[in-house]
């Protein structure tokens, strides 16, 4: 803690140094006395979870690599480093990689065994440990259907894998089997502000966007899934809730499970999958419509008394059946 004397603040410095994960036979320390700077150390904070976790190398490995061994210099587990650790750190746009391939900070977090690049094959390399933007743009947009005889992009994501492996992540996060699991379901706007394929103008966001599908259960995430605006909310929710619920039930057999979601799920495939499938149940919004608001008349009258008399929101339940026309 800095202390006063004579006016001035004298800070206290951590004079010794932090000592961090190895790199193969290198040691990983934290000091204070200059040399190559870099702004991203923080980083390294977050090479010792992913040591401790080993999700980027179980991620690296739900990717097929059909590139040459011979001529490979960053490995599908380096790339995937390289971009979440990215990510994280604020760069999200690929063209931000051109000149972080001179941090060596990234190049210790990519496990690069010369994070200064200095065993670089090509000359013009030397000094850059990591691959720029046209090497990751292969990684993230090789077509599933990619082999040994494409010619540049042949890193193939498995996404079956992956959606299997978040949903592992989470049920390997508990000791023993909870009593009960809730899943939110839930879209959002991811705003888009050029000419990106499949864009589309959303009413209710008012802007361009793409509408991204997520399921939650507490701070995990379960399903992340990049869909077009113009798609109900509810587009392919039943195919990603089979999947997850049979995948947790595997684990869990007699876990109760509790599906949760606004009015933009409310739909009777859902409702029809939960009701036939042993301890689920669901907890759904229902847009109101003329029949729903003559049902609870009563109760909004006393919900609106009970705010006039203390000036806070009130809420005012009421349990009753209910049926559409049509359903």
């Amino acid at each position: 803690m800095p202390r006063e004397k004579r006016g001035l603040m004298e800070t206290q410095c951590i004079t010794g140094q932090m000592e961090f994960q190895q790199l193969g036979r290198r040691g990983v320390v934290g000091r204070f006395d200059g040399g190559k700077i870099s702004s991203d150390a923080g980083g390294v904070i977050l090479r010792e979870v992913e040591k401790r976790t080993g999700i980027l190398n179980r991620l690296a490995g739900c990717f097929r690599d059909y590139r040459n061994e011979d001529r490979i210099e960053h490995t599908v587990g380096s790339l995937i480093r390289q971009r979440v650790y990215g990510i994280a750190l604020g760069y999200e746009d690929l063209n931000d990689h051109d000149s972080l391939r001179h941090d060596v900070v990234m190049g210790l977090l990519s496990e690069k065994q010369q994070p200064g690049g200095t065993d670089r094959l090509r000359e013009q390399d030397q000094g850059k440990p990591i691959a720029g933007k046209s090497t990751l743009n292969r990684l993230e947009l090789t077509p599933e259907n990619a082999n040994e005889k494409s010619r540049y992009k042949k890193i193939v994501a498995d996404g079956r894998a992956i959606d299997e492996l978040m949903v592992t992540l989470f049920v390997e996060s508990y000791q023993s089997a909870p009593l009960e699991v809730v899943l939110d379901v839930d879209a959002t706007d991811d705003p888009l502000h050029g000419d990106q394929e499949g864009k589309y103008f959303h009413g209710y966001y008012a802007e361009y966007c793409y509408l991204p599908l997520y399921i939650f259960s507490g701070e995990h995430l379960l399903c992340a899934r990049l869909r077009q605006a113009n798609e109900d909310p509810a587009s392919g929710v039943l195919a990603e809730l089979t999947r997850i619920v049979e995948q947790i039930r595997a684990a869990w057999p007699q876990v109760r499970i509790i599906v949760r979601g606004d009015s933009g799920f409310c739909r009777n495939e859902i409702m029809r999958y939960c009701e036939h499938n042993r301890q689920l149940d669901y907890v759904l919004g229902l847009a109101k419509n003329s029949r729903l608001i003559k049902a609870i008349e009563t109760e909004m009258v006393q919900a609106q008394q009970i705010h006039q008399s203390t000036q806070k929101p009130a809420r005012v339940f009421k349990d009753f059946r209910y049926r559409t026309k049509k359903s």
